[in-house]
């Protein structure tokens, strides 16, 4: 695909072509400066250690938890899919007695009911965009009813898709991912995490590589950095390309083309005898989740949009497995083109 409107490809690109520099070269630490200065204009905060993670989303996931998880620390999850599960999982792997509190899958988080899980956890956390059923919880309510617990905020599916704001609404930790709506392959999980919190932190966390106390004398921006691990250099090159791209384009236009497909691709699925799965009111524009009708074959139908037409549609997960189909429109490819494109080989094969 060429350039145009909320398609990054050629400017990232760009970014993992440049030369490879050392971790530690004067150039390559000004990229990086700017990469986190960018990511703080997307998670519309200020907090000082912002930066990109090295690793996948999973990774950002457990910087969060064991940072300020201590043994016995408890813990409340919002479970309302794949994802809040793997939080829970985290959080008890860092020895917390974790709070689980599940609603029903296509359902949001109930922050009234999250938040009388337990009189004083020392953390609440939860997902704003839920991967696996495409339904968008409200950060915002849990954060006002959170009280002294810190608040994890899982925005892989939402960072550049629809509206974040992380200091307006009162998170303490979020993370998120490069490959979703930031249009930048996988292998970076954007971060941040404020005062707060680190005032909070575990002297000693279980896992060396993922320590805050070690890794911001890297990344904290002063002239006195300290070596922690050898970061991704190409990554977080392509990562400052593509968080320019969003720039440019602006993130109210961003959030405002993400809505625009998702609602064309919705009613094109409706259209065609679909059932929307996640709640009205909730549904993620960047990603929409579909009741596959009885009649249709749902695993050959998507083996054969991925063999004949090129287009990955990824299929339900856990309870939903086999009913439901997962349908991205992120990043780049948040075009009408793409719909247009989706709904036109789903005809053929239908």
């Amino acid at each position: 695909m060429g350039p145009g409107p909320g398609n990054p490809y050629p400017e990232v690109a760009l970014g993992f072509a440049r030369p490879l520099l050392g971790h530690l070269d004067p150039e390559f630490l000004t990229v990086l400066d700017e990469t986190n200065d960018r990511l703080r204009q997307v998670w519309r905060t200020s907090n000082a250690l912002t930066f990109p993670v090295s690793g996948t989303g999973s990774a950002g996931m457990e910087i969060s938890f064991v940072n300020v998880v201590r043994p016995g620390s408890t813990v409340v999850v919002g479970v309302n899919g794949v994802f809040g599960g793997r939080m829970c999982e985290v959080a008890a792997r860092a020895g917390a007695e974790v709070v689980r509190v599940d609603f029903e899958w296509g359902q949001p988080v109930d922050p009234e009911q999250l938040a009388d899980a337990h009189p004083s956890p020392d953390v609440i956390a939860l997902v704003h965009a839920e991967t696996s059923t495409g339904v968008r919880s409200d950060v915002a309510a849990v954060a006002d009813r959170k009280g002294d617990a810190l608040l994890i905020a899982d925005c892989v599916t939402s960072l550049g898709g629809i509206p974040v704001a992380i200091d307006d609404w009162g998170v303490d930790i979020a993370y998120s991912g490069t490959q979703k709506c930031l249009g930048v392959p996988p292998g970076l999980a954007p971060f941040t995490i404020n005062e707060r919190a680190l005032e909070r932190l575990v002297p000693t966390p279980q896992s060396w590589y993922l320590d805050l106390n070690l890794i911001a004398g890297y990344v904290g921006g002063d002239s006195g950095r300290s070596y922690h691990h050898t970061a991704p250099i190409s990554m977080i090159q392509g990562l400052h390309a593509g968080l320019g791209a969003l720039l440019d384009e602006g993130l109210e236009a961003s959030w405002e083309r993400h809505q625009r497909v998702g609602d064309l691709l919705k009613k094109g699925l409706v259209e065609r005898g679909f059932e929307l799965f996640a709640a009205e009111g909730h549904r993620l524009p960047e990603l929409t989740t579909a009741v596959v009708p009885p009649s249709i074959d749902e695993a050959d139908v998507r083996r054969r949009l991925l063999t004949d037409y090129d287009i990955e549609v990824g299929g339900g997960l856990g309870p939903v497995a086999g009913k439901v189909w997962r349908i991205g429109t992120m990043g780049h490819t948040a075009r009408v083109s793409n719909v247009n494109m989706f709904l036109a080989a789903l005809d053929d094969l239908l």
